[in-house]
């Protein structure tokens, strides 16, 4: 099996994960509200990938100290993350909040390459990509009208 074969297997996979999340999110956001929500789902994906570190690796946290200040964000992003999807999908269903939350990640990660922010290569924004975006877009549009 080939390393790009490996790779695209990982994003559908990530991809199934993510929308299967989504929908649990809802209900637990319905049930017992979103902060519960967020707090539980990573409470429980703490003590897994802690207890997956360990065993694979025996952690390698010592690396931390030789990047960028700014990365331990990415944590407060995941919860924003996490939590946008616990409210959005008992509010507006699981394609309609997907749909937006893909799309803004479209356009800003389009715009994190095209001027190479937050330590990203830069990758100008063509036409072809402006192109797919607006296209993109549309498709939002008219899924959540």
């Amino acid at each position: 099996m080939s390393d790009y074969f490996v790779v695209i297997l990982v994003a559908i996979l990530g991809g199934a994960a993510a929308i299967i999340q989504a929908q649990f999110n809802g209900i637990m956001d319905k049930g017992m509200g979103t902060i519960e929500s967020v707090f539980v789902t990573y409470f429980v994906g703490g003590i897994a990938i802690t207890a997956i570190m360990l065993f694979m690796r025996g952690g390698n946290l010592a690396a931390f100290r030789t990047l960028p200040w700014y990365v331990i964000f990415a944590g407060i992003c995941g919860l924003v993350i996490i939590g946008s999807i616990s409210f959005t999908v008992p509010r507006l269903g699981l394609v309609a909040a997907v749909t937006l939350l893909i799309a803004s990640q479209f356009v800003f990660g389009a715009l994190i390459d095209h001027f190479g922010l937050l330590g990203a290569e830069i990758r100008p924004l063509t036409l072809t990509k402006l192109t797919g975006i607006s296209v993109l877009l549309l498709g939002v549009w008219l899924i959540i009208r």
